[in-house]
């Protein structure tokens, strides 16, 4: 051990009075996770040296008298600090390894599915140089009761998924709401798919009172049930989503809404096969409906990322970018604002959205 650690000073002495430049860039390089271990061992040997010699002038290295001067002693500091750098770098987490983000996309259509993801991954993506790579891990299960949706963080541990600000399904689970709208309020732009046969029936309506004498129906659980009930709208909350146009047909209820964004795609892959069915075309009832993400409460890290990668996608356009790509085509055609209006409270919008202004 006594040669080793002779050997180890004498090296470093000649390095740091031969050529300075060349101490600093073994600094810097001993930060790489693969000198930490050389660097750590050295540093205490370094160190053991110096407590055993400092106080002396000189030492002796096979009968060779070598001087300790005042650079050995700065030398010593350094080398020994940087052995712990260089150990806290070996233990540091590794950054390219890929986190694990776990996504709930389900009970939801798949318009909808698809560009959630995207957000996300553009989220994500926006965010990697500063906190490391991503990987999601999408379900697109549903789950059509109630309270299996509200455990989606609590007992099947999912990090995050997206939903309408204020989903009353999570009232009394912990969550960490990102109040950034994903859809520019969109999905607020409320457009109803009816029976042709009673197409004169609602062309005919301009006010909301009107609107509420025909009843409303609405799968079991949405969340924009008790929103059209709060405002005085008849309700038939029952069944699924499958079944709801054949239900439609049958005169349970007298017509359905959907978004903006989805009313095209929902008529055209379940609503249109029978004939019977259409999209109003003079109608829009809005509310405030923003869509937002919501994450694992045990995942605040993954809360901050999403938080600061939505700023990075809103202020380099990638969000309005991913909008338009989905969206942008479908707006035209369905005439928004040629269209009756009918507004609504939205009683269940979080404090968080108060302000909340849509964006389109």
């Amino acid at each position: 051990m006594r040669h080793h650690r002779r050997v180890v000073l004498i090296l470093s002495m000649t390095i740091f009075r031969s050529d300075k430049r060349l101490f600093i860039d073994y600094f810097y390089q001993g930060v790489h996770k693969l000198c930490a271990p050389f660097l750590l061992v050295a540093g205490k040997i370094i160190y053991r040296s110096a407590t055993s010699t400092i106080a002396n002038t000189t030492t002796n290295f096979r009968g060779i008298p070598v001087k300790i001067t005042k650079h050995y002693r700065v030398l010593v500091a350094g080398l020994f600090l940087l052995s712990g750098v260089a150990n806290a770098s070996s233990t540091a987490p590794d950054r390219t390894l890929p986190v694990a983000v776990k996504l709930w996309n389900g009970n939801k259509t798949t318009s909808r599915q698809e560009y959630e993801r995207d957000i996300l991954t553009a989220v994500l993506t926006a965010t990697e140089r500063a906190q490391g790579a991503y990987k999601i891990e999408e379900s697109r299960v549903d789950y059509p009761l109630a309270e299996d949706e509200a455990s989606v963080f609590r007992s099947k541990g999912f990090d995050i998924f997206g939903t309408v600000a204020g989903n009353q399904k999570l009232a009394h689970e912990q969550k960490i709401i990102i109040p950034s709208p994903l859809m520019k309020g969109i999905l607020g732009y409320r457009i109803l798919i009816i029976r042709k046969a009673d197409a004169q029936k609602f062309a005919a309506i301009k006010s909301a009172a009107e609107l509420k004498k025909l009843r409303m129906g609405i799968p079991a659980t949405w969340a924009d049930a008790g929103l059209f009930r709060h405002n005085g709208y008849p309700v038939e909350e029952k069944g699924s989503f499958d079944d709801l146009f054949q239900r439609l047909e049958n005169n349970e209820f007298d017509y359905v809404t959907f978004g903006a964004n989805e009313v095209t795609g929902v008529f055209t892959e379940r609503a249109a096969k029978s004939g019977k069915l259409m999209i109003e075309p003079s109608l829009l009832v809005y509310y405030p409906f923003p869509l937002v993400f919501y994450v694992n409460p045990k995942q605040p890290a993954l809360a901050e990322r999403v938080t600061t990668g939505l700023k990075a996608i809103i202020s380099n356009g990638e969000l309005d970018k991913i909008f338009n790509r989905y969206y942008g085509g479908l707006l035209g055609p369905l005439q928004l604002t040629q269209r009756t209006r009918i507004t609504l409270e939205n009683p269940i919008l979080p404090k968080e959205m108060a302000g909340f202004k849509p964006g389109i």
